[in-house]
């Protein structure tokens, strides 16, 4: 596949370039988009949460009532689940939520979401990304130039670039990443992808080697 490259003004610069096929042109894998995107959500999470169990609720141990008598079966001590203010049963306890997923499922995930967005035109390549300072003004302009205001634009930039991070930071639906921390949730939590030329050639190198 072949995308028109743009310079930062949202105009054609006459130069195209090639994606690979082995990234971008691939049949995409849902279950493994599914996957992975489950992982980094469960990684998110910090898994302390807890309740206290009958264990470790405050209180007396005595028997509530007489032995004999009561015309029922004998109440247990005062922290027992089934009495207001007494310990919770199964309750939470702190935990991790991570789960093992093969490198090679991951990087299935990767090329399939690349492809998906590649599959919808939803891929802009543009000759340069700078800015001379960090100004939300200047990400606002490039991205009506490129006419994707409206859209969640997750940009991606060889090496890391502040001016270009901070300009971005303030922007609900803009996200600016470099290359190497490309992950299939952020690409699918996107509605377009904007890359510079060497951004391009920088993660098709990562998924390459």
């Amino acid at each position: 596949m072949e995308l028109s490259v743009l310079n930062m003004k949202g105009e054609q610069t006459g130069k195209k370039v090639a994606l690979s096929d082995a990234i971008f042109g691939i049949e995409p894998n849902n279950h493994a988009i599914y996957l992975d995107v489950k992982q980094y959500l469960a990684n998110q999470r910090q898994g302390t949460h807890k309740s206290k169990q009958r264990s470790e609720i405050a209180g007396s141990t005595r028997k509530l009532g007489r032995q004999k008598g009561g015309g029922g079966a004998r109440p247990g001590d005062i922290k027992s689940p089934v009495r207001v203010g007494g310990g919770r049963i199964f309750g939470p306890v702190p935990r991790s939520y991570d789960f093992k997923l093969n490198k090679k499922v991951k990087q299935l995930a990767r090329k399939s979401a690349l492809s998906l967005r590649a599959s919808q035109e939803q891929i802009l390549v543009l000759d340069n990304l700078s800015f001379e300072a960090a100004k939300t003004k200047q990400m606002v302009e490039l991205l009506a130039n490129l006419k994707i205001s409206d859209k969640k634009a997750l940009i991606i930039l060889p090496c890391q670039n502040n001016f270009v991070l901070l300009s971005a930071r303030n922007l609900q639906k803009a996200k600016v990443v470099t290359a190497n921390e490309l992950n299939t949730y952020i690409i699918m939590n996107s509605n377009v992808l904007v890359l510079t030329e060497e951004a391009l050639k920088a993660v098709e190198g990562t998924f390459n080697a």
